[in-house]
């Protein structure tokens, strides 16, 4: 029986891609242990370049993007697993080496898969996502860093976007003050909504400086940007604080920084990575998203799409126009 499917092709002569979707079977899904009939995906930064250009994430044409997915499963190889089952997948390359979420079936690992925890369905899994689940190791490794609710606020870069948000909103309810940087100020409103205590416009921190410290101001940061921002951020950082950094949206780069922030100020840069995330650490990181992410603030940052939305939304969330979280129904 077949089945809708975003499906990227490659015209190896220009080396353009374009998505389409398209009817295919069980039988064009790759090896796996384990066959997930996918009920909701999500939108990420990664989506949109698999989508899109490719940037030497997708190995091979034709391609099914989605980085990430929840459902139930079908069929499965695996005693871990059995019919009926709620799963939720990110990371492990799937979307990008191995086809992904953006079909109405998936066949996995099942070491790639973990159980859908109490508390959250698959539309609510999937508004958390790969963003919300890379947002809360970024607050578990801040806290185990010694981080805790106090006077000076924590800092969010990016802080609209999909990591950002999940983590302005967790950190709220756990009762941290968190200041969130923003490029768009139409979207002051919408982290006020989510727990924001402040506003920081983003050209306050995006010049290169050659200071060696600045003045101290954030008790913990979560950072999306890199670059020049990343640089200001570890000078401004209260002495043994910590930086976990996410993402590279302005850059890979570290400009401007020096490594004064470390050797004077105890300055932590923890580095967070959600593709390859051990079972036992992904699990942990679902249960307290199930327990700190309040869900109305979570629907506040939600926007609902289709499978024939997704080669608009790709192009935009390239663009840096997109707020918040797309939950994507492939059966919609």
């Amino acid at each position: 029986m077949s089945f809708n499917a975003l499906i990227v092709t490659k015209d190896e002569g220009s080396g353009k891609t374009s998505a389409a979707v398209t009817q295919i079977s069980e039988s064009d899904l790759p090896n796996g242990d384990v066959t997930v009939a996918v009920e909701y995906s999500g939108l990420n930064y990664k989506d949109g370049l698999c989508i899109g250009p490719g940037a030497g994430l997708v190995r091979k044409y034709p391609h099914v993007p989605g980085i990430d997915f929840a459902g139930t499963v079908e069929a499965s190889d695996d005693a871990r697993y059995k019919p009926g089952d709620k799963v939720v997948l990110t990371g492990w390359r799937v979307g990008e080496a191995h086809w992904g979420g953006y079909a109405q079936k998936a066949r996995v690992k099942a070491d790639w898969l973990v159980p859908l925890p109490d508390g959250l369905d698959t539309r609510q899994a999937m508004a958390v996502g790969t963003a919300g689940i890379t947002a809360m190791l970024a607050i578990m490794a801040l806290e185990d860093a010694g981080l805790k609710p106090g006077a000076d606020p924590v800092l969010v870069t990016g802080a609209a976007g999909g990591v950002g948000s999940v983590a302005v909103a967790i950190l709220a309810q756990l009762g941290y003050k968190v200041a969130a940087v923003t490029g768009r100020p139409e979207t002051s409103d919408y982290l006020m909504g989510l727990g924001a205590t402040q506003i920081v416009p983003r050209e306050d921190l995006s010049e290169v400086t050659k200071k060696p410290l600045e003045a101290e101001q954030w008790s913990g940061c979560i950072d999306a940007v890199a670059g020049a921002m990343l640089g200001r951020v570890l000078k401004q950082m209260k002495y043994g604080a910590s930086v976990a950094a996410i993402g590279l949206a302005g850059g890979a780069p570290i400009e401007g920084a020096l490594i004064t922030p470390f050797i004077l100020r105890g300055v932590n840069l923890l580095g967070i990575d959600s593709v390859m995330q051990p079972y036992a650490r992904r699990v942990e990181a679902w249960k307290r998203i199930a327990s700190d992410l309040p869900m109305e603030k979570l629907e506040a940052m939600v926007q609902s799409a289709t499978l024939s939305d997704l080669p608009a939304l790709g192009r935009d969330i390239l663009k840096g126009q997109v707020k918040g979280r797309v939950v994507v129904d492939v059966n919609g």
